[in-house]
């Protein structure tokens, strides 16, 4: 979420909004357009708490979202650690070859994924690093007992993966349908028109123009709170970061000093295959 668009787009409207009350307020009556003061705000207590428990209830539905994609990124990453100390159970060649494509999938994922993933052009589909660990694993033919755990462990490690992937991607996109979007912004609207009735040209214009700003800076502040958790991977402050694959990087390179594992992984620093 970018702070100054936020608060920019919330005082443009804000301004708007209370000229627009201080225009009605100079034609309105003394005492406002409501002959029955306490029955309009009876009724606007019934949009507003209708408006309230919509937003709440997107909020949460909104939130879900983006907790999915965090959480995905974060398993993703711890699963690609596991599956590295795991490749090394098998024949050293084959430990090579699938370490070094691992590091390939980590940084694919921390670098040009990402990238796409914040410009909403990832395609569905396998990271083509996954492709490869698929087509090296298929080679394996454990014989020891140690390499049939291990191969047994790598498999289900595939899965939790690929499904930690899913939740990334899925929770990236967003579930708040366009009907949903076009609900609130209609209600929204209404509520303004309806606070507009309230222009009263007995009170004070300041009076006036709190009354009209508050309601609306609350609502556009939530409109766009809503939107940020929506969408989780556009830049800005709160937005999702590939901060657990890059740590995993780290922590990858550390047990393979570790282990005196020093094959360059077949890929540049950003996954793209060298």
């Amino acid at each position: 979420m970018n702070l100054f668009v936020t608060f920019g787009i919330t005082a443009v409207a804000v301004a708007l909004a209370v000229a627009a009350m201080l225009l009605v307020r100079r034609r309105a009556p003394d005492g406002s357009y409501f002959a029955d003061g306490d029955r309009a705000s009876g009724v606007f207590g019934v949009l507003a708490s209708g408006f309230a428990i919509l937003l709440g209830f997107i909020v949460f539905l909104a939130f879900t979202s983006y907790d999915s994609a965090r959480s995905g990124a974060e398993a993703e990453a711890l699963t690609v650690a596991q599956q590295v100390e795991t490749a090394q159970h098998f024949d050293p060649a084959v430990a090579s070859e699938l370490t070094g494509q691992l590091v390939c999938y980590a940084r694919s994922v921390a670098g040009p994924e990402w990238v796409q993933l914040q410009d909403a052009q990832l395609a569905e589909g396998a990271n083509p690093w996954g492709a490869e660990l698929f087509r090296t694993a298929r080679t394996i033919d454990p014989e020891s007992p140690v390499e049939q755990a291990a191969y047994s462990k790598w498999l289900d490690q595939t899965s939790d993966r690929e499904a930690a992937r899913q939740d990334r991607i899925h929770g990236a996109v967003g579930i708040i349908p366009t009907p949903l979007w076009i609900v609130l912004l209609v209600i929204a609207a209404i509520v303004f028109l309806y606070v507009l009735f309230f222009a009263d040209s007995g009170e004070g214009p300041v009076t006036q123009s709190m009354l009209m700003g508050s309601v609306i800076a609350v609502m556009v502040l939530l409109l766009l709170l809503i939107q940020f958790l929506d969408n989780p991977l556009h830049e800005g402050v709160g937005s999702l970061q590939p901060v657990a694959m890059q740590r995993t990087l780290q922590i990858i390179d550390q047990e393979l000093a570790i282990v005196g594992q020093d094959a360059p992984p077949p890929c540049d620093d950003q996954g793209r295959p060298s």
